[in-house]
């Protein structure tokens, strides 16, 4: 209903005296106004995406410490450690081939580890891991390396962070560059939409970050 008919059709209504022309003029104004105030379009404007609420998992931090691994480290307990026993229908290339399960998120924190032999197998470690980082520059729109570095816990590697739509945001592999070196890859177990993933990939990198600082190798069996 727009402003200008409204304020003709009150001129009309306060006069004391109509002609019957003047009647008819007055209904018509008056279904013009109506007419014009229940035609007006829909609003078209974009309704923002909405997501299911997220209940995250109360944390409690419990040590990783298994006889089949030359490490530990500190995680929360939101975490289910399930050992990988199988690789490709295959055993798995060595016994400390784990993952750290959230169902509650639908994540997955795989964890790889090889014995160092000599130089040419940590060169080629190394290399296979830039490899599998690199399969994801398709859908990846950014990637960040940071060097981590722990001199304390003889721990040093490399984090790789991939924005985009990739299965596998974050990346690492921690070594003494002498005897150990563990790959790790944090997976969200279902297409990955960055916009609704964000906030449960903000909530586990604050403990993977946590595994990292807490890293230390066991001595030499």
């Amino acid at each position: 209903m727009t402003g200008g008919l409204k304020r003709l059709a009150l001129k009309w209504i306060e006069r004391k005296t109509m002609s019957k022309a003047s009647y008819k003029i007055f209904y018509i104004l008056l279904v013009s106004v109506f007419a014009t105030g229940c035609t007006q379009p829909p609003d078209q404007r974009p309704l923002p995406r909405m997501y299911p609420k997220i209940d995250f998992p109360e944390k409690r931090n419990i040590k990783f410490d298994e006889d089949l691994c030359n490490m530990t480290f500190i995680y929360p307990d939101y975490l289910e450690y399930v050992r990988d026993t199988s690789f490709f229908e295959s055993a798995p290339l060595h016994p400390c081939w784990f993952d750290l399960d959230s169902k509650e998120l639908n994540t997955t924190i795989h964890f790889s580890y090889y014995p160092i032999t000599n130089r040419a197998s940590f060169d080629k470690l190394v290399n296979d891991v830039f490899k599998m980082v690199g399969e994801h520059n398709i859908r990846a729109s950014y990637r960040a390396e940071e060097p981590i570095k722990n001199e304390k816990q003889d721990a040093f590697g490399l984090e790789f962070e991939i924005e985009g739509e990739v299965a596998s945001p974050l990346q690492f592999f921690l070594t003494d560059s002498t005897r150990n070196f563990v790959r790790a890859s944090l997976y969200f177990n279902a297409k990955v939409n960055p916009d609704s993933t964000q906030v449960i990939y903000d909530f586990v990198r604050e403990d993977i970050d946590q595994i990292i600082k807490s890293w230390q190798w066991n001595e030499a069996p």
